[in-house]
């Protein structure tokens, strides 16, 4: 896609929010050892942001349905701001706990807002292709953001990091307030319409999908780390090559998943799925050696957010009339996929299996993924038909 000064601004937004979700996982035993608390209550702002984001999003998409998108989108990343500031000033646990609420409460309704802008200010046949260049600041924070802001924390303390990243913000807030018109809300949102389109079927069983989509990711990702060192017997900068290629490949899969999705959204997510259960089936075999585990966690960063513009634009459609909630709501259940995810191969685990199993429930979990996608739609229709 042409550059285009609106997308561009909504996808450095999308960068600074992708920056500040990840790059305290990086973090942890520096943030643990300077506030004197142990790892896994350190591991609790990462537990609180998810928390915040599953909240914000319903409240302040609702909260703001009458809103200027244009100011709302502003106005949601002087949040953001707010939070990395709040969060680089913290001396305390608690007031870091705190700011990583402060900050998630902007997470979902701008990525849901977002959407339904970036889609809108395009042809309709390009709508996929600008809801995936909206996320593309989401992955290009998982190569080059995250990591530069794990190091700037661990050079230079884990508050340079958060004023780094409050930087964004500020510059986000600039590029959208320039770059995007004057955008009024549709006359149909408003709150009784965005919760009654909420609680349509198809609309929540295209929230399932993406809760399920998501946890197959998650159910790998949450321990690529132990499964690099132990079974592919990795060292660090392997390790870190690994998740910039990782990066790179959902960089791959977004700009894909855009392009399949304007010309079948339903026909994108049946292959992502399809190939994202292969490659997580052959990575755990392949993750004993270095150059199979590397092709795998390529394909496999392609295969999962092909997923995510055919997912977003899915919940749009069926949301169509009242679209911001349930795109807000998108966002949440991604989120909650990723909490799933992580209970299932932490499940996995606990139960005695080694590593590999890991790989193999997340290929479990994007094959029950595939194998509900008919029945959604069958039910889809069936309703359809009953209200004509």
């Amino acid at each position: 896609m042409a550059l285009n000064p609106p997308l561009l601004a909504l996808a450095v937004g999308a960068f600074g929010i992708g920056v500040t979700e990840f790059t305290p996982m990086g973090m942890l035993p520096v943030i643990a050892d300077d506030l004197t608390v142990s790892i896994p209550a350190a591991g609790l702002v990462v537990s609180a942001y998810a928390l915040g984001v599953l909240v914000g999003a319903p409240l302040m998409t609702l909260a703001t349905a009458r809103m200027g998108r244009r100011r709302l989108l502003v106005g949601l990343m002087a949040i953001f701001t707010l939070g990395n500031v709040m969060a680089a000033l913290a001396d305390s646990y608690a007031m870091l706990v705190a700011a990583r609420l402060v900050t998630s409460l902007n997470h979902g309704a701008f990525f849901g807002v977002g959407s339904v802008v970036a889609a809108g200010i395009v042809p309709p046949e390009r709508r996929a292709a600008a809801v995936a260049a909206m996320f593309s600041g989401l992955t290009i924070a998982l190569i080059g953001g995250v990591p530069l802001a794990a190091w700037f924390g661990e050079l230079f303390g884990w508050r340079t990091a958060f004023w780094g990243i409050a930087g964004v913000g500020l510059l986000a807030m600039l590029a959208l307030r320039l770059a995007l018109p004057e955008l009024k809300p549709a006359a149909g949102d408003d709150l009784r319409a965005e919760l009654r389109v909420l609680g349509r079927g198809p609309v929540l069983a295209a929230l399932a999908l993406t809760v399920v989509g998501a946890s197959a990711m998650f159910t790998v990702y949450t321990y690529i780390v132990p499964i690099l060192r132990t079974e592919t017997g990795a060292a660090t900068p392997f390790v870190t090559a690994m998740l910039v290629l990782y990066g790179i490949g959902l960089t791959v899969g977004n700009w894909l998943g855009g392009r399949l999705a304007d010309r079948s959204v339903d026909g994108t997510i049946i292959g992502s799925l399809a190939g994202l259960a292969i490659v997580l089936a052959l990575f755990a075999a392949g993750m004993h050696g270095a150059i199979p585990a590397a092709i795998l966690i390529f394909l496999w960063g392609v295969g999962s957010f092909a997923l995510v513009p055919p997912l977003q634009m899915r919940v749009m459609e069926k949301a169509s009339e009242a679209p911001n909630l349930a795109s807000a709501m998108n966002i949440g259940a991604f989120n909650l996929g990723n909490a799933i995810g992580a209970a299932v191969g932490g499940g996995v685990i606990d139960a005695g299996f080694r590593l590999p199993a890991v790989s193999l429930a997340g290929a479990a979990m994007a094959a029950i993924g595939l194998a509900l996608l008919p029945g959604l739609r069958r039910g889809a229709r069936g309703r359809i038909a009953a209200a004509c």
